[in-house]
């Protein structure tokens, strides 16, 4: 009994912590000595062909009363505080939808065989940098939004980027340089966050869902940074929507499981929507994808219009015993035949006793 019970305990542990949810910024590192895990990040992005926004929202864990993440852009960003009922509105679109099937013969939860009560319930602006002390970091713009501290940055060196980060209280993981690599060889910017929250010292953490933050960029193409997420130590997965003309395709895994379409359809100034998409019909695509070894991770994803705009969304079947005025339609039908059989019998059987017995021959 108690291997089991250890067993089960591992196996609840083992569920709580794997897999994580990944972020574009590869990891969201606390302070030190300090434990947080993010349960999950969703992030919408809504593109028109020339200004790309990408509004994430994350749900977290733990005691850090501080953390800091970075987000790649490939051209000067704004940053402000995005709205949360844009969320609710996508949770809504996209949600299964119930429909019932009918079935014939009784299984295994129906009478005769059993209960009802016991069957269960089966996603470049102007603006000059500022000079900064750190050689080759540029200071676009620092702002405090809420719990946020968000610096807007370009550097041409990874290293000094890192540093400045450091100095500034931007605690991010080891070996980062290495990683921005790419993204400083493409001349792209960051986006630095620092989330802390305002009553520092106060006893308050990190934990719940987070207010979302609204990034907005120009871009000719729909990219959702992720390179940086090959950095995390256990299972990701991502959860993106994706506000387009068309609907939309990754043009690979990237080093992940194939990207599973959840829903697509088109949406058309649907209330919170609207201020993603300019209030005009937009289509929306909504994607998961699992990467089981984050280190397999190989680029960021660049989404394509896919070669038709075909719709699709998840059902979930209601399935129910077919009945007749509240009788199972099997059992009317089985009693059915047997009556008939019976009262073919009985007919034959009558039919027998009055034919007229033949005499005999002589």
């Amino acid at each position: 009994m108690l291997t089991v019970v250890l067993a089960l305990v591992a196996l609840q542990l083992g569920s709580l912590i794997s897999p994580a949810y990944a972020c574009g910024c590869g990891a969201m590192v606390p302070g030190r000595q300090a434990q947080m895990a993010v349960r999950q990040e969703t992030s919408v992005v809504a593109w028109n062909g020339r200004t790309e926004q990408i509004v994430m929202r994350f749900t977290v864990d733990g005691n850090a009363p501080e953390a800091a993440w970075i987000m790649p852009v490939p051209s000067r960003a704004e940053v402000e505080l995005g709205d949360r009922a844009v969320f609710d509105e996508l949770y809504e679109v996209t949600a299964p939808v119930h429909r019932e099937r009918r079935y014939f013969w009784p299984r295994s939860h129906d009478w005769p065989f059993g209960s009802d009560s016991d069957s269960a319930a089966d996603g470049a602006m102007p603006g000059a940098p500022a000079p900064d002390a750190a050689a080759g970091v540029g200071v676009v713009g620092r702002e405090r939004l809420g719990d946020f501290d968000v610096a807007r940055l370009t550097a041409t060196d990874p290293d000094a980027l890192r540093e400045w980060l450091e100095e500034n209280g931007f605690e991010l993981p080891p070996g980062l340089a290495q990683e921005l690599q790419p993204y400083v060889d493409q001349k792209w910017e960051y986006v630095a966050v620092r989330l802390a929250p305002q009553e520092k010292g106060s006893g308050v953490v990190l934990r719940g869902t987070l207010d979302p933050l609204r990034l907005s960029f120009a871009s000719d193409r729909l990219i959702y940074p992720m390179r940086l997420s090959r950095r995390a130590k256990v299972a990701q997965d991502l959860q993106l929507y994706v506000l387009a003309p068309h609907r939309m395709e990754p043009r690979g895994s990237i080093g992940g499981d194939e990207p599973e379409v959840t829903y697509a359809g088109k949406v058309s100034s649907y209330g919170r929507l609207s201020t993603l998409t300019g209030g005009g019909a937009t289509f929306l695509t909504a994607l998961e994808q699992s990467f089981p070894e984050p280190g397999r991770i190989d680029g960021d994803h660049e989404l394509r219009a896919a070669d038709e705009d075909a719709t699709f969304q998840r059902v979930i079947w209601e399935e129910e015993l077919l009945t007749v005025a509240g009788a199972p339609a099997w059992l009317l039908t089985v009693g059915g035949a047997a009556a008939a059989l019976a009262a073919a019998l009985v007919l034959r059987a009558r039919a027998r006793r009055r034919a007229p017995v033949p005499s005999p021959a002589r």
